[in-house]
């Protein structure tokens, strides 16, 4: 117990799909203290599946918005049983599962106002609801809500020059369009839609929490070069809904003191200071400290690029949302469904289920593979959508098969090209300084990173990062304590842990890659080309 007492701290969140985590972070950005309640596990009268709820038209997907409450209940109440010392909390922040929303029923906001220290929160908060199950981001059931909202503003590329991204099924703009339309009473009940992350803020606040710029930059609403509302696409979706919504703020904002509830019931200052939660994935580019020009790769079941750009070039593909830590750039996102889970049936099928037999087969092939380049995507791909093996000789030649090394780097040289070559679509350009940050499962094969290195021409570093939106929730705490924009976020974590150099580019990685590059978009093309027909 004596480890928890004394240490002045921020505390960052992150109520994602499956639980919700808290870890305190020192003033030497140590972590010493770190929860988590498993939905699943440890709320088992809610009954969900990976922390929600599949309806039986396998489109709709919701979670239970009193299972979070609880959540945040049964972690306090652990922390409180721990003996950890609220009084020394200077701020906390918090990430969300990124384009969940929330519908507060009219009245809610006086019960935060007044909630009684002597009862649980989820005791107080059943009616404030206007919606129980709330959509997240595996919901796709608003396709027709999407065409309706890309015809409004002039098409798909309109509204990503517009929001950052197309019209996407999750995003949270579609997901208010089809409650007003199929529950107008429920909607018309509503004094407040809030994102999971304002949401969890509000709970703090003991008020409604306004949505800050970067998680609101995934809903299809927020116009990202001047950070308000589209008239547009909000007159698109509902009737009323910019005042529903409240107005957007930077993500650094400290909102407000947390709720004297907080103070009575945990001994928490009266001081303590809320800023602002955000997207799960703005919390972990934060959680990673990228800065300018930097690239964050995590190669996991699928694999997924966060990148720090300062002049985007929004697309159908990917998503551009505000950066988190810096209000005048942005961050990208794109996702590659076909990631370890295809490396793995590539590794069981060649190399005998082992990696080191995979990784031998990186080392005793060249670099560009003698002109082979390969195309991997057993389930349809999002960037770009494809599916299907389709394998090109140096003469670009389809053919069938490739000896099983060739094979093993086709395939890794290929996906790390397609990533390089779709963040170049966004804007982004490899600069002097440029460093990438790679996580997950694959980030562990040096074979891999060394590839990696080589296709960017940068050099690879693998940082720990197991609980990236939590860490970065509690560094943006004290983002917002030292005044926000004022102060650069670099200069606030800098005592933060360093990453570790784990691979640098071979020489002369650029000049056998420049040219591989640019005929694997040729052939990408080609192959879009082949399985959609021309372009319109």
């Amino acid at each position: 117990m004596a480890e928890h007492t004394g240490r002045r701290c921020c505390l960052g969140w992150d109520f994602s799909t499956q639980q919700v985590k808290v870890v305190a972070v020192d003033a030497e950005l140590n972590v010493f203290y770190e929860d988590s309640v498993h939905f699943d596990r440890d709320l088992l009268e809610f009954g969900t599946q990976g922390g929600v709820h599949v309806h039986e038209d396998g489109l709709t997907v919701t979670s239970p918005v009193l299972m979070w409450v609880q959540a945040l209940d049964i972690i306090l109440e652990k922390m409180k049983a721990s003996g950890f010392d609220f009084s020394q909390v200077l701020a906390l922040s918090g990430a969300g599962q990124q384009h969940g929303s929330v519908y507060w029923k009219s009245g809610a906001s006086q019960v935060l106002a007044s909630l009684s220290p002597d009862l649980l929160l989820h005791e107080q908060l059943q009616a404030c609801f206007s919606i129980s199950d709330c959509p997240v981001w595996m919901d796709s059931s608003t396709t027709a809500q999407c065409r309706q909202l890309e015809a409004t503003v002039g098409g798909a590329q309109a509204l990503s020059c517009l929001t950052g991204s197309r019209a996407y099924e999750r995003f949270t703009g579609n997901q208010i369009a089809k409650l007003y339309q199929q529950n107008p009473e429920a909607y018309s009940h509503t004094e407040r839609i809030s994102l999971v992350s304002s949401f969890a803020a509000s709970l703090f606040l003991g008020s409604h929490s306004p949505i800050d710029y970067s998680d609101g930059s995934g809903m299809n609403l927020l116009r990202i070069q001047d950070k308000i509302w589209s008239q547009a696409c909000l007159g698109a979706c509902a009737p009323h809904l910019e005042e529903k919504l409240g107005l957007p703020v930077p993500s650094c904002s400290v909102v407000g003191a947390i709720s004297s509830y907080f103070v009575q019931r945990y001994g928490f200052p009266p001081g303590c200071k809320v800023v602002a939660f955000t997207g799960d994935n703005p919390a972990s580019l934060a959680g990673m400290r990228l800065e300018e020009g930097d690239i964050a790769v995590s190669l996991g079941t699928s694999d997924t690029l966060f990148l720090w750009l300062q002049e985007p070039t929004p697309t159908l593909e990917g998503h551009i949302f505000c950066n988190p830590v810096d209000p005048q750039h942005y961050m990208a996102l794109l996702c590659f469904k076909n990631g370890s889970l295809m490396r793995e049936k590539i590794r069981d099928e060649l190399a005998s289920s082992s990696w080191s037999e995979f990784s031998k087969a990186l080392q005793s092939t060249e670099m560009g593979n003698s002109g082979n380049l390969g195309f991997y995507f057993d389930v349809m791909e999002i960037t770009p959508e494809i599916i299907g093996r389709h394998r090109f000789s140096a003469e670009n030649h389809e053919v069938s098969a490739f000896p099983w090394d060739v094979e093993i780097r086709a395939l890794i040289e290929g996906q790390f090209m397609a990533k390089k070559i779709h963040a170049e679509g966004l804007g982004y350009r490899v600069m002097p300084k440029t460093k990438i940050l790679a996580t997950g499962g694959a980030s562990h094969n040096r074979d891999i990173l060394q590839v990696l290195a080589d296709v960017f021409g940068t050099p690879v570093y693998v940082t720990d990062t197991a609980n990236s939106a939590c860490v970065g929730s509690a560094y943006r705490a004290f983002h917002g304590l030292a005044a926000g924009t004022d102060v650069p976020f670099s200069e606030v974590v800098k005592l933060a842990p360093n990453p570790r150099l784990a691979a640098a580019p071979t020489p002369g990685a650029s000049q056998v890659y420049e040219a591989l590059l640019q005929r694997y978009a040729m052939l990408e093309q080609r192959i879009l080309t082949q399985t959609r027909g021309p372009p319109e």
